[in-house]
């Protein structure tokens, strides 16, 4: 029988096991316009949310009084993933993946604006390292800077300010309402690109697009249960595997070599996120003493 941290430890390897495939069929899908797998990708990332509907709740599940907050996690969220789905089809694998691990980082500058709260000194020196990572794997000024790279940094933007806004909602709201929300925002987002021409995927690569969605439900649902099961120091590490599946993947499928400098901007993207995780699980540990005393 297996412990909590031991089940956390698990879900949370399952979840990015699911994500990195997910990336990878967004990657292959470039031949199908953006809007159609965006359809996929929110259409069949409901059906792993439905069956979390409790059964007293079936009849007006859907209702919300914080309708407002919802709308704008979905609105932010729909740019965010947009701009993930671009970089993933446009830039190789692992140094989309190396730009993403920064959110983190954009996340502690945005909850001085939004939250109000405090950064100390270490949590700003992880900033600093951080964006110095950014600058290292994008290398502007020293080349002609490829577009796309701006589009994982819009991600991360995005995916900053929705995890604030979870954060907020998750006071009121449940998991699966909130996912719910967005998901169904993606599906709609996805239909209002069918007259602008879909293409008709063979039976295979239906297939293919529908694991985009249900992958991606599944892994946003292991996600939230690896960090109630488990302490988040001992199971946020494991995200970071994320990065030797882009590179094995990119490698075997678009014989895809990342630079030194993109490794080496990728430790320090990493080391800035980890210092931000080990700062913050202290801060809660100093804000539970100091509400137990």
């Amino acid at each position: 029988m297996l412990s909590k941290n031991q089940l956390g430890f698990l879900y949370m390897f399952l979840s990015v096991c699911a994500f990195s495939v997910m990336d990878l069929i967004v990657k292959w899908s470039e031949n199908y316009p953006l809007g159609e797998v965006l359809f996929f990708r929110g259409f069949f990332g409901l059906l792993p949310i439905i069956f979390l509907i409790p059964r007293d709740r079936l009849n007006g599940f859907y209702k919300t009084k914080r309708s407002g907050l919802h709308f704008l996690r979905c609105f932010i969220g729909l740019i965010a993933l947009t701009a993930i789905f671009i970089a993933l089809r446009n830039l190789p694998l692992a140094t989309v993946v190396s730009i993403s691990f920064a959110a983190p980082i954009f996340t502690t500058i945005m909850s001085i604006f939004f939250l109000s709260e405090k950064v100390g000194i270490y949590r700003w020196l992880a900033v600093i390292v951080g964006f110095i990572g950014i600058i290292i794997i994008t290398q502007p000024g020293l080349s002609a800077l490829n577009i796309y790279y701006i589009y994982p940094i819009i991600f991360c933007l995005g995916l900053s300010y929705v995890a604030i806004a979870i954060r907020q909602l998750s006071t009121s709201e449940p998991v699966w309402l909130i996912s719910f929300y967005f998901s169904a925002s993606i599906t709609i987002l996805g239909l209002m690109s069918l007259p602008f021409g879909w293409v008709m995927p063979s039976f295979k690569d239906f297939i293919l697009l529908s694991l985009v969605g249900v992958l991606g439900g599944v892994a946003n649902l292991l996600l939230s249960q690896s960090y109630k099961l488990s302490e988040v120091s001992l199971v946020t590490p494991l995200k970071y595997l994320a990065l030797i599946f882009g590179i094995i993947f990119g490698y075997l499928i678009w014989d895809e070599v990342p630079t030194i400098l993109t490794l080496f901007g990728s430790a320090l993207v990493i080391l800035s996120s980890l210092i931000i995780f080990r700062r913050e699980i202290y801060y809660k540990k100093q804000l539970s003493v100091t509400r137990n005393e």
